[in-house]
């Protein structure tokens, strides 16, 4: 199985008090239902209290508000008033150890939501989510693997800055669209470079580091590993990049879709699975490798094994119903609606090796048949990793206990005909009213609590949107209407 645990990770609590004998205080944070890490630091004793008692309390409030700390319009079901915004333990995780290079050195951990009086993960923690679908594939001893790429915009700018500026007329790091650039990256080598250094001091693995296309956007595509390290590495990618990019005088965003004539910021996702003895499940028998799978549903499937299949299957299902919890903002769909001219998928495709479909199918011949994979192509880089690949594996996991069959041709055979394809809501409104509909896919697999938590979330944020008025609105009808 892949390792889940960071390198020095303490096992004991002898290791740990080892760990920590020089230090007089830790740092920890866990993760809100929109991605953001909400965390402080506590004293090396009371810290170590906790992680020798049953966790410590932590205000229920980060699931009662928003990503601007407004609570929520309705009350919902983990913190309320009528609870008192009581609190919710927080759950150390060892496994999670690290230091923080650019604050001192200071210890680091991971924390996981429970509930004070079942002591069981609350409905919406999202590393707990993740944990109960990665249990389903330990049933079947499955390992269940991952990898995250993100594109994200820089700017000359720090926090004060574009509030001044009111988030207008903000300065790129560079000009022009110049992806894989090799002479970009020279206009601000330290800060290009300090990402993929410190990220590897801090344990947060690189595969692939790069200019792409916009003016000022990286790319970075994390090292696969296992999928809660993944999303792990995942969060705490934007939090490193965005500490640099402090200490630089830049400021990184990966929000959806910055801008509208240019193309978003994608957040995609690369899945497969592993058996307990190494083997790729989704790669196809030796004896099949020439030829490919002969009851294969379609030739592009003809690499894929019939699990991976299945699970392939199982995510087409459901995809309409489960947007939410891949596009959560209300900007992620203004990259979706640009559609093929700006590499967005926005329907139910998918395609061999196509980065015209929703989901890619990566098997051989373009890649050796251990790195058989699905490329989920319809994340920003605003999504909740933790979600995310909660709701890609459990909608694979159900399309291989019903051995779903692929309920759409691959892209290419769709291209002469686009009255056939199945479109994706293009914004959060009709997309949460999908997700919460009676009877719907996410309800089936993630349970009514943690639909009708997180649905009334993604309402709240519906209802900020309507009640905004926009600078375009102004510009539009303030002189002529």
């Amino acid at each position: 199985m892949a390792s889940l645990s960071t390198s020095g990770a303490p096992k004991t609590i002898d290791e740990l008090k080892d760990l920590l004998k020089d230090d007089v205080k830790v740092k920890v944070a866990g993760v809100d239902v929109d991605g953001v890490l909400r965390g402080k630091y506590m004293s090396k004793d009371k810290f170590l209290s906790a992680v020798t008692g049953d966790g410590f309390g932590f205000c229920s409030v980060i699931f009662g508000w928003d990503i601007h700390d407004a609570t929520y319009s309705r009350e919902l079901l983990i913190s309320n008033k009528a609870n008192g915004y009581r609190d919710i333990i927080a759950k150390v995780d060892l496994s999670t150890y690290r230091r923080i290079p650019w604050e001192f050195n200071v210890p680091f951990f991971l924390v996981s939501f429970l509930d004070p009086d079942t002591r069981e993960p609350i409905c919406a923690c999202p590393r707990g989510t993740l944990a109960r679908a990665i249990s389903i594939a330990a049933q079947h001893d499955w390992d269940c693997l991952a990898g995250v790429e993100y594109e994200y915009f820089q700017f000359n700018e720090n926090p004060l800055t574009v509030a001044d500026k009111k988030f207008t007329r903000l300065d790129p790091l560079t000009p022009g669209m110049h992806g894989y650039s090799m002479l970009r990256t020279q206009l601000n080598s330290e800060y290009f470079n300090d990402i993929f250094d410190v990220a590897k001091e801090f344990q947060v693995e690189i595969e692939g580091h790069h200019t792409e296309t916009g003016p000022g956007v990286y790319e970075t595509a994390l090292a696969y590993t296992s999928a809660l390290r993944m999303a792990d590495n995942a969060i705490l990618f934007k939090y490193l990049v965005k500490s640099v990019g402090m200490k630089k005088g830049v400021l990184p965003s990966f929000m959806a879709k910055p801008w509208g004539n240019l193309p978003g910021c994608s957040g995609h996702v690369h899945v497969s699975l592993k058996t307990k003895d190494g083997k790729n499940l989704f790669a196809v028998d030796e004896a099949d490798l020439k030829n490919g799978r002969a009851n294969a549903q379609y030739d592009d499937t003809r690499w894929l094994s019939q699990e991976g299949e299945w699970f392939l299957a199982g995510i087409l299902d459901g995809l309409e119903d489960v947007v939410p919890m891949l596009v959560p903002t209300i900007n992620g769909y203004k990259r979706l609606v640009g559609g093929e001219s700006f590499w967005a998928p926005n329907a139910v495709t998918w395609g061999y090796d196509s980065r015209a479909a929703s989901i890619r199918l990566i098997t051989p011949p373009s890649c050796p048949r251990s790195a058989t994979r699905l490329e989920i192509r319809v994340p920003g880089a605003d999504m909740n990793p933790y979600f995310a690949l909660s709701v890609i594996f459990l909608l694979g996991f159900r399309g291989i206990e019903k051995k779903l069959a692929i309920p759409v041709p691959p892209v290419k055979e769709l291209m002469g005909d686009k009255s056939k394809v199945v479109k994706l809501a293009m914004n959060l409104e009709k997309s949460t009213s999908l997700f919460m509909k009676e009877g719907s896919v996410a309800r089936e697999i993630l349970g009514d609590d943690f639909v009708d938590h997180y649905g009334g979330t993604r309402e709240h944020e519906v209802q900020m949107w309507n009640e905004a008025v926009t600078n375009w609105e102004v510009e539009r009808y303030l002189e002529l209407v």
